[in-house]
């Protein structure tokens, strides 16, 4: 990788990347990622590539918005899903490997990268964030030079045959055969996803109604077996107006609430709200 001493190397970018036209492998040169077949991606000066052709978007400017990604920038540095992050980089740190390669397929603006790369101190990691949301990436570029950020799909990752070690779903939409490609036989997909209570007490102020939400004993998708499922749960305290807004603004609860809803919750200064959260480690076969 042509990278010396342990910060270096813990911050490490991901190499593996692979044309999302054709599927062969890119390489950089001078700034540029160009495959066999001469399709070139510039590296934009933020330092992300977007690998996204106009042909696999279903959108314009799929993905959050800039908006979105400010609140959830604003609310995750602000250390309320702390214990969160930490569970998954911990998962990650107990692999006997000293390299690993590691992919947040759905990154985000590359919180839980960040994480990652602050608690490791004794391993080789190289790491690419995914999302997307062009906002995101560039979001995430912007905070952390280490990793490789790339604007592209899970539903067509970016990224060689069996090239990753482990790879992060964060509330988001597995593509459980892409995540099966891209991984190496014996890798880990790490999935967290709300549990039954998560955010419990706004929901019963946005919603008329509300249940305990029903999280499903999932079957082992193809190619993978189920390792370990652990919940994290704990109280947080909002303190303001602006913190509600913003983790409001990064659920689908918004979307999903009535108008009535939504005016209740602009009205709230404070409120005491659980978070619970699933992680299920998965294992590629």
């Amino acid at each position: 990788m042509g990278i010396s001493g342990t910060e270096a190397m813990v911050n490490a970018g991901f190499t593996r990347l692979a044309c999302p036209i054709d599927g062969k492998p890119l390489q950089l040169q001078d700034k540029s990622w160009r495959c066999p077949d001469n399709h070139c991606f510039d590296q934009a000066r933020q330092g992300y590539v977007h690998l996204l052709p106009v042909q696999q978007k279903r959108s314009r400017d799929p993905g959050d918005s800039k908006e979105m990604i400010a609140a959830r920038r604003r609310f995750l540095n602000s250390g309320f899903y702390q214990p969160v992050a930490d569970t998954l980089a911990k998962a990650v740190l107990t692999s006997p490997h000293h390299e690993l390669a590691c992919l947040d397929a759905g990154c985000g603006e590359g919180y839980y990268l960040r994480v990652l790369s602050s608690l490791n101190t004794t391993k080789s990691i190289q790491m690419l964030g995914l999302d997307i949301s062009k906002a995101a990436i560039i979001s995430a570029a912007k905070q952390d030079k280490g990793p490789s950020w790339v604007v592209g799909s899970n539903a067509r990752l970016p990224v060689q045959n069996e090239s990753v070690d482990c790879l992060f779903s964060v509330f988001g939409f597995p593509v459980y055969a892409e995540f099966a490609r891209v991984l190496k036989p014996g890798g880990h997909l790490y999935m967290l996803d709300p549990g039954p209570e998560h955010l419990r007490q706004l929901r019963e102020i946005i919603y008329p109604q509300v249940k305990s939400q029903c999280v499903e004993e999932k079957t082992d998708p193809p190619g993978f077996a189920t390792q370990s499922i652990e919940t994290i749960s704990y109280m947080i305290r909002l303190t303001d107006g602006q913190q509600i807004a913003d983790l409001l603004l990064m659920t689908p609860h918004l979307f999903r609430a009535s108008a009535a809803g939504r005016a209740l919750a602009a009205e709230l200064q404070h409120i005491e709200v659980q978070v619970e959260v699933r992680l299920r480690t998965l294992q590629r076969l």
